[in-house]
């Protein structure tokens, strides 16, 4: 089991969501995850992310649609509507940082990827 990115809290229930090599690197992926929107990211050097998917500048669920890079090193993605751009290891806003997404623990198990948002 590899697991990548994992948070130590609301990690107690993990869903399920797709399969590792159904993920493109450097390109995003909208999930369910119960009621939640959650934009999940493959970096290419295959780490996982995963954020949730509402943009608050624009108030569109758009996230996963943005286009990821980096800045100073730390993975990122840049909203479609607005480009703001947001970390994907802290989901803090780099241009405006009073401004966050939440952030997922995510992980592969057996090839599948999994959230959790417990």
């Amino acid at each position: 089991m590899t697991i990548l990115n994992e948070t130590a809290t609301r990690t107690d229930r993990w869903t399920p969501v797709c399969s590792y090599t159904d993920l493109l690197p450097e390109r995003g992926a909208a999930v369910l995850v119960g009621t939640m929107q959650v934009a999940v990211f493959r970096t290419f050097d295959g780490a996982l992310y995963a954020l949730g998917n509402f943009d608050p500048f624009s108030g569109a669920y758009v996230l996963s649609r943005g286009i990821v890079g980096t800045r100073g090193g730390e993975p990122t993605v840049a909203s479609p509507m607005h480009k703001q751009v947001f970390s994907l290891v802290t989901g803090v806003c780099v241009d405006d940082p009073a401004v966050a997404v939440p952030t997922y623990p995510i992980r592969v198990t057996d090839g599948t990827v999994e959230v959790s948002v417990v």
